[in-house]
């Protein structure tokens, strides 16, 4: 028997069920990879800026982003080979200044009047040496807070905050006008203020002015000496930048009778010995002394 080679043939349909795609093709990966090229964008960015900078200029940028550092160390003159830096402590980064207190601060520019100001004078009607040495010690942290609070709130100054340095010595609390690459208190050669250095001075004298403790300002030079034929050296130029930081100190309202000592060492107590030429030794320093 012949097949019927006209019979149409059988089409058979199959319909397969869909899948559901794994769950790593979901869009998670592409917030790890904007994370990721975010990463390696500033990564290259940090390479290009070392590549592309010098040593000073580096360290310009290092000093616009330090806080303000407060050192607790009993020394001396410049600290050692650190000499009171503040993007090193002995646990690595320094703390941060306390901001915040029991009280408030007194922040007034007259004299005497403010409610920490008042209880420090109490513990001095003691009359006990332990008393006197505690009240200073008041008035420091006093000092301390009203100085990062200032350079805080101010944007004007938030950029040089890095170059007010606060190192405990033996006299005393030690305040540290400190220059940098690209940031001159005084014209070369000369005691003028710079505008943004007189502004920093005002915030120090602003904080000191509530304190009836005695004062030493002592100025620093580079060693960068001065032709022969000008006849000036950098004992009188430290000296004289001294005296001009005394009477701007003065002029915001402290009283004459409080400075105890003025002085010029030149360069005789560089902040980096390493380096008698860096900018860094060009310093001024204001000394807020015990009162026994």
């Amino acid at each position: 028997m012949k097949p019927d080679l006209n019979i149409e043939p059988e089409i058979v349909y199959r319909n397969r069920k869909g899948k559901h795609h794994a769950a790593h093709h979901g869009g998670a990966w592409k917030i790890a990879y904007a994370d990721f090229v975010t990463a390696m964008m500033a990564f290259f960015m940090l390479l290009w800026i070392i590549g592309a900078t010098n040593e000073d200029q580096r360290k310009g940028i290092a000093d616009y982003f330090t806080p303000t550092i407060i050192q607790m160390k009993n020394s001396g003159g410049s600290n050692g080979v650190m000499g009171g830096r503040s993007l090193q402590a002995d646990e690595g980064q320094a703390p941060h200044p306390t901001l915040t207190g029991p009280r408030a601060l007194a922040v007034t520019g007259g004299g005497g009047g403010g409610p920490l100001a008042q209880d420090i004078a109490s513990q001095e009607k003691k009359n006990h040496p332990g008393n006197r040495r505690a009240a200073d010690e008041a008035r420091f942290r006093m000092v301390e807070r009203i100085i990062a609070s200032r350079l805080a709130g101010d944007p004007t100054l938030k950029g040089l905050k890095g170059q007010i340095r606060l190192v405990r010595v033996r006299d005393g609390l030690r305040i540290d006008i400190v220059e940098r690459a690209d940031f001159s208190m005084f014209a070369i050669g000369t005691s003028v203020f710079t505008p943004a250095a007189l502004a920093l001075v005002r915030t120090v004298a602003n904080a000191l002015v509530e304190a009836p403790n005695r004062l030493t300002v002592r100025g620093h030079t580079d060693a960068i000496g001065f032709r022969e034929a000008t006849g000036a050296n950098n004992w009188t130029l430290s000296t004289l930048r001294a005296d001009a930081t005394r009477r701007a100190l003065a002029g915001s309202g402290i009283d004459d009778g409080r400075f105890r000592r003025i002085e010029g060492v030149a360069d005789t107590d560089p902040f980096n010995p390493a380096d008698p030429t860096d900018p860094r030794n060009r310093r001024i320093s204001v000394t807020m002394m015990f009162n026994d």
